[in-house]
């Protein structure tokens, strides 16, 4: 697994296009990755720079597909169940695991192991960002939540990593009843700086009700020094310190999440000042819905809340807490055509 060699400094554009596009997406030799959502996603055959995310998009979401373009041509291939391309600077890898016997736990430390050793092998030692997707995310009471024993395995194959080195990150329930684990990731050759949310706890740093393994995340990871990149968000919900508010109430965690969304923008713009201040036109957010019921809720709030330049796509999935009905996530720098 190797890419294009290069010492320029990391090119990241991120952007929503219709489905269609595809074929022109993927002729693009820029393009690093591109992701389509459910099961009426276009087919792309067995090119590794594209990705199907088997969410359902909630009605009134448009058939878009996501795509991350580089500023360089980007090499592509599979390596031991790894999907990968890179353009030198940057790195997008994907896997997938079906559950063994011994459950999630062990299918997170797997693919976690296999993920540290395709950054060695690549030279892109540094994860930005992480997303995990898997089955009946809150199936379980207590310890054995799928959830809880997933943080226990994904730890276990991170071994022995800093916190102050762990990635941006999102882990959401599918609502397919399939136990297959997939797992997706975006590198680089240089560091990142993880942010946190002055309104909430370090996840790193939950206490023990929330299980025997505290969850390996940050809040939000800045690019590269230099790098023209968006800030990446990790999945947000309606926490306040380590606790959930609002339960029953999807549209107040709604204005929750993009409370806490406010405050981590913030906090990112006391280390990079040229951020924009609000979410808007160089903002993308994926919004995950536990329950159909409240597409229509979620969706009124958002449209009230948001600059209507901020193109969102809506989710249904499930939220890794119960009690949690919505989950927010993307990407948010200056607008399209901005320095």
């Amino acid at each position: 697994m190797a890419g294009n060699r290069s010492t320029s400094l990391p090119h990241l554009q991120v952007f929503y296009a219709p489905a269609d596009t595809l074929p022109r997406q993927l002729a693009d030799e820029r393009v690093l990755a591109v992701f389509g959502f459910g099961q009426d996603a276009p087919d792309a055959g067995d090119d590794p720079r594209w990705l199907r995310v088997p969410l359902e998009p909630l009605p009134g979401t448009p058939p878009w597909i996501e795509v991350w373009r580089t500023r360089s041509p980007v090499a592509a291939g599979r390596r031991d169940g790894v999907a990968w391309s890179s353009d030198g600077d940057l790195l997008f890898a994907a896997l997938e695991i079906e559950e063994p016997d011994a459950g999630i736990g062990a299918a997170a430390s797997q693919a976690y192991a296999r993920m540290i050793a395709s950054l060695a092998e690549c030279g892109m030692p540094h994860l930005l960002r992480v997303w995990n997707y898997m089955d009946a995310i809150t199936l379980g009471e207590s310890d054995e939540e799928r959830y809880r024993q997933f943080c226990v395995g994904r730890a276990a194959g991170l071994g022995e990593m800093d916190a102050a080195r762990l990635p941006a990150a999102t882990a959401i329930g599918r609502c397919d009843g399939r136990r297959r684990l997939q797992v997706y990731w975006l590198a680089s050759r240089t560091p990142g700086t993880p942010v946190e949310n002055p309104r909430q706890v370090s996840a790193y740093r939950y206490p023990r009700q929330y299980g025997p393994q505290p969850p390996s995340f940050a809040r939000a990871m800045l690019p590269p020094d230099g790098a023209a990149m968006p800030l990446l968000l990790s999945g947000t919900a309606a926490i306040v310190g380590h606790a959930s508010l609002h339960s029953g109430s999807a549209a107040a965690q709604a204005d929750e999440t993009l409370a806490n969304l406010h405050s981590l923008i913030a906090a990112a713009r006391h280390q990079s000042p040229d951020l924009p201040a609000t979410l808007g036109a160089g903002s993308l957010l994926k919004v995950y819905v536990r329950d159909r019921g409240d597409v229509g809720d979620v969706a009124a709030r958002l449209e009230s809340r948001l600059d209507p330049s901020v193109q969102r796509l809506l989710l249904h999935a499930q939220v890794c807490r119960s009690e949690l009905l919505v989950e927010i996530d993307g990407v948010h720098g200056p607008a399209p055509g901005e320095p």
